[in-house]
Parts: C-alpha cells; structure tokens; sequence
C-alpha cells in the first residue's frame, strides 16, 4: 500500500488483500485527501465490507427459479413438480425481480386466489415453495439478501378430517370390485394398502424382489426411508403369485375411483386412496394397537402424525368416562 506524488496530485495505490487482491488507485489534490482514503479503504477492509460493491442482483424470479433448480431442486423428489409450480407462480405474480418481490404483493395475489375459490391449503404450499427457493439460494450464497416473503405467515387451517372405511364399506368395496371387471390388479393393490397401511404408490411399486420372509418391503417413501411390514400368509402367497405373473403392478389409481364410485362410497374431496390408509390405521387402533408400533408401520417421521388417530383408541375412550369431573360421585 502506499501513497506517493504523481505530477500534480497525490496517488493512493492499494492492494485490499495483497497483490492477489483488487487493486485501487485513485489520485488527490492533497496529501491530507489521500491519506484520509487510504484509512477510509483499510477501514473497510477490515470490516469485510467491499469497497467496489457488486452490481445490484436484478435477476427476475423466473431466472432464480431455474438457478434453484439446477443447483438444488434437480436432486429432489419432486424436483420438476416443485418448479412447475415455481414457473406458474412466477407468471401469476408477473415475474418480478427476485429482490424487488415484496410481502404486500404476495398477500395481495394470495387473497384474490382464495377469494377465486383456491384453498388455503394449496395457498400455504406455494408460499412454501417461494420460502424454499429463497432460503435455500441465500443458504449457498446464491443471492446476498433475505428471503423478501420471511414476514409472510401461513394460513392457519382447520386439521383435516380423517375419513376411513367401515368392516362393511370394506366387504361392499372388494365386492364391488369382484363384480366389475375393473383391472387385474386394483383389488390386491386395495388389499394390500389395507392390510399394511401403504400409500397406494408405495403398493404400486412392490416387486417380487420385495416380498422376504412373510413381510412387503416398500421403497422409495415419501419419507425417503425404506420400511417393512408383515402380512398373513394367505395375503403373501396372492401377492407372489400376482407378480409371478404379471412383474409389476400397473397404474390403478383410476380403476380405484370407479370402484368408490360404483360402491357408492363418498369420501372428502382429495382423499380417494388415502382411506385406505387411514381406514388400516383407524382400525389398528380401535382393534388395541399401541402408536409407537402404529408410527413403525406408517413410516411417520414424528409421533405428533400418528397421534391423530389416539381419540380411536377403546383405552381413551374409557379414561374419557371413568376419569372426567362427573364420574366421582358415581
């Protein structure tokens, strides 16, 4: 670093990290002047502030998303699905600077969308998906701001009714499905979700390579964990002998919606094969099952999930009568 006379000025002439550094060099009319900017520059060098600051990110929300992808969201799951959602929200709020967005803005997009009849529960998952992508980019250092939507809360939402099949609803539906040539595999798929607790596409993909010792093993969760459960041998063997035959279970999910339909079995909108899951669970627990196996077996990564279905449970019922306040004096 150094400052010396060039002709008629004074020149300051610094490396801000030695000579692999950036290099200023700034003339003066006085030594006063350049000395007083030599120590304004060493001053912010020791900040780690930059002196020569980038130039403002002006990148659209659009262009993010596809930096986000290629960097994080192609290693997801659902990495494409994420960012189609991404691209569409980025058309719906007009593609903004990424930097520019503002909370108001999101608010205000949020609120026409409901008023248009979208549910507040797929509102939250966007505002999600927004908080990922920003999150995740300042996280490596891909943008030097906060998340602009940090100040935005959820929609807080009623807990969702957990619909599940009765012992009859159950016969009528494997009935049904007997009586109606649907496909060859929608019935032992329907038997399979219900007698484990699988999620319709965790049965779909069970391979004879699966099946050991009298347990279904399912991959590819949404938990990313691999879990197995045991079945009767009864239900084992049909299961071997199905995939002896046909190797691998075909796409049912829309025979299974006929097969609801044709039963006349209404469910809450979005639910479909998920009863069965929740029908497996319901049952488990009214039938003396304890939460800790039940949460093994559903794959849940927290116990709060499977707490859902505690108020089954013939023990709390009982302790609901014998132990409230009105119970003492009987």
């Amino acid at each position: 670093m150094a400052i010396k006379k060039d002709g008629e000025k004074w020149l300051v002439d610094i490396y801000t990290n030695g000579r692999s550094g950036k290099r200023i060099r700034k003339r003066f009319d006085s030594k006063l002047e350049a000395v007083r900017y030599e120590k304004h520059v060493l001053a912010q060098v020791a900040q780690s502030k930059d002196w020569n600051p980038s130039k403002p990110d002006s990148r659209q929300l659009s262009e993010l998303i596809n930096v986000w992808f290629k960097l994080s969201g192609i290693h997801l799951k659902d990495g494409e699905r994420r960012k189609a959602k991404l691209n569409h929200l980025a058309v719906a709020l007009g593609d903004p600077i990424g930097k520019s967005l503002k909370a108001n803005h999101f608010v205000a997009y949020r609120s026409a969308r409901i008023a248009a009849g979208i549910s507040p529960k797929t509102m939250n998952n966007e505002l999600g998906y927004l908080n990922s992508l920003f999150n995740g980019l300042n996280k490596i250092g891909e943008i030097d701001y906060a998340n602009p939507l940090e100040g935005v809360k959820m929609i807080k939402l009623d807990e969702r009714e957990l619909s599940w099949l009765t012992t009859e609803q159950i016969k009528t539906l494997l009935d049904t499905m007997d009586k109606f040539s649907l496909n060859p595999h929608v019935k032992l798929l329907t038997k399979i979700s219900l007698a484990t607790g699988a999620r319709w596409g965790e049965a779909e993909g069970l391979t004879l390579d699966k099946l050991h010792d009298g347990k279904l093993t399912f991959t590819k969760t949404k938990s990313g964990k691999n879990r197995s459960v045991p079945i009767s041998p009864e239900l084992f063997a049909e299961i071997k002998l199905h995939l002896q035959k046909y190797n691998t279970f075909s796409n049912s999910i829309n025979a299974f919606g006929r097969a609801l339909k044709a039963a006349k079995i209404e469910l809450p909108k979005g639910q479909a094969a998920h009863v069965l899951r929740h029908s497996f669970a319901s049952h488990f627990v009214m039938n003396g099952g304890d939460m800790l196996t039940l949460q093994r077996i559903l794959g849940h990564s927290t116990i709060s999930t499977t707490m859902r279905y505690s108020h089954l449970s013939k023990e709390y019922l009982q302790k609901v009568i014998k132990l409230n306040p009105l119970s003492e004096g009987q």
